[in-house]
């Protein structure tokens, strides 16, 4: 079965701690921020902010801060407190609470882009790509693409998915197959540096 084009961010795989909450710590998005971002998606500190916010990763050599898996903030509209999986990008009084899975043995499934990641790749680098969230779901839309052995890419490959066969993304030779890849450029783990691996 030839796999679709649907990809949903990076997905927790495994880690140091337990489901449903992982290693999820708090950071802070400025109320500010109208970029959106999505349950899944990369997320990287705000370039010169001395007071810790974190911003939707692109594709570039910045340092993740982590994983976004939702928020909580106080609704300017709704005059309450909302809890979302994703931030919308504005509405907001005040700085918003963000949960990000930050720790630096995290494991992560993603979709790979319309070129195929293969068992030969594991070991390297690879890209991020932003795609395109959810609103509906507030899921996210990023993939990964682009291996190689570039040390400041932001994730390493660290093996394919292939079961249950027949499912999509288990076709491990064709494009948009499911990755499994950890941290190698992050806060916690700079470069492949493997600060605080265990």
């Amino acid at each position: 079965m030839a796999n679709t084009n649907t990809p949903f961010g990076f997905r927790q795989y495994k880690g140091t701690g337990s489901a449903p909450t992982y290693e999820q710590n708090v950071m802070y998005i400025a109320s500010g921020n109208t970029t959106k971002i999505f349950f899944g998606d990369a997320v990287v500190p705000v370039t010169g902010s001395a007071t810790g916010y974190i911003a939707q990763a692109t594709a570039s050599t910045v340092a993740l801060a982590g994983i976004f898996v939702g928020c909580k903030y106080l609704s300017t509209s709704q005059k309450r407190t909302v809890w979302s999986n994703y931030w919308p990008g504005a509405d907001a009084t005040g700085d918003v609470e963000a949960y990000v899975v930050s720790d630096p043995n995290a494991q992560f499934v993603v979709q790979a882009g319309g070129t195929n990641v293969g068992f030969s790749k594991i070991g390297q680098n690879i890209q991020l790509n932003v795609g395109t969230g959810n609103t509906a779901s507030g899921i996210s839309g990023m993939y990964v693409e682009t291996p190689a052995t570039t040390a400041t890419l932001p994730f390493r490959i660290t093996g394919l998915v292939s079961d249950p066969p027949g499912s999509n993304g288990t076709d491990i030779t064709a494009a948009y197959n499911l990755v499994i890849v950890q941290f190698n450029n992050s806060l916690a783990r700079a470069s492949g540096a493997q600060t605080g691996i265990s």
